[in-house]
């Protein structure tokens, strides 16, 4: 099929802002011709791309899918352009990131600090999302590099370099004093509520993993996307958190939190970095993955 690429641009700001008259704006051109090269497009593709009335608009099923694969054409140039722009220099560009907002918090902001130190022409985009939905916008091209929860299963292409090994623990506030001093089995926490992230995370589907093959059911009561908010709920007594120790070095000092002692050994996992093979990585990205090997 040959379709020139002009229309596949002016189909992507299209769909980027379900807008007509923002991709008029972005590409300098008028709606009127905007409309016409979604017609073109729509002929050559011989299906309908958009679903408009006068209030909005919204891609088809063959939109959406179209989208997917040009939004990552995209990506991908842009990385190019970038690559090659920062061939001689280090005096202008960007490094875009995707990491939790938790692991931003308790790992990356020295980093962060440290690096516009070095580089304080070069722009940090970060982006926060779940280690999973990082690990799709890197496969997209929508990142450059991701920190992440290292998963049990990981793609061929991706370079991946540990970081640190990090230790899940089960926490609770004062009004669970009594388990203090006592030794329990993971099976025992299934008489008190239970507090837990969301299941579309690494976390939960590590610990969900090891208590399957434990042959152990437990069932949170409360499901949530921040471990902050894990920490507060556990700290005010409304039950008993799953969390990497890491995050709560603070809460234990101050005696806000302890950690239960669980006879089982739950095992450790390891925070990483993650780039993809096929995906050029731009000059930035690579400065900046190099600090963590100083």
């Amino acid at each position: 099929m040959d379709v020139n690429f002009e229309l596949y641009k002016v189909f992507y700001y299209v769909a980027r802002d379900l807008s007509f008259s923002s991709a008029s704006d972005r590409l300098y051109i008028s709606q009127s011709a905007v409309s016409q090269s979604v017609k073109l497009l729509e002929e050559k593709m011989n299906c309908r791309l958009f679903i408009r009335n006068t209030k909005r608009v919204r891609l088809t099923r063959e939109g959406e899918m179209l989208f997917e694969y040009i939004s990552q054409a995209f990506n991908f140039i842009r990385a190019g352009e970038r690559r090659v722009s920062e061939l001689r220099s280090l005096e202008s560009g960007e490094v875009r990131i995707g990491a939790s907002d938790t692991i931003c918090k308790y790992y990356l902001l020295p980093y962060f600090k440290k690096f516009i130190s070095l580089y304080p022409n070069i722009n940090i985009q970060v982006t926060n999302r779940t280690s999973p939905m990082c690990i799709e916008l890197l496969n997209n091209g929508a990142v450059d590099v991701i920190v992440v929860n290292i998963p049990q299963k990981m793609d061929k292409n991706h370079n991946i370099r540990e970081l640190k090994e990090i230790q899940d623990v089960f926490i609770a506030g004062n009004n669970f004093a009594q388990l203090q001093d006592r030794v329990l089995q993971l099976e025992e926490l299934a008489a008190y509520p239970l507090l837990m992230l969301e299941k579309n995370t690494i976390t939960r589907e590590f610990i969900d993993s090891y208590l399957k093959q434990k042959g152990i059911s437990l069932t949170p009561e409360i499901e949530l996307g921040s471990v902050d908010l894990l920490v507060e709920l556990a700290k005010i007594g409304l039950g008993i958190s799953f969390v990497v120790r890491d995050y709560i070095a603070r809460e234990l000092a101050n005696g806000e939190v302890f950690v239960l002692n669980i006879k089982e050994t739950i095992p450790q996992r390891k925070l990483g970095i993650i780039t993809h093979r096929r995906i050029p990585v731009s000059l930035a990205a690579q400065k900046f993955v190099q600090l963590f090997h100083k």
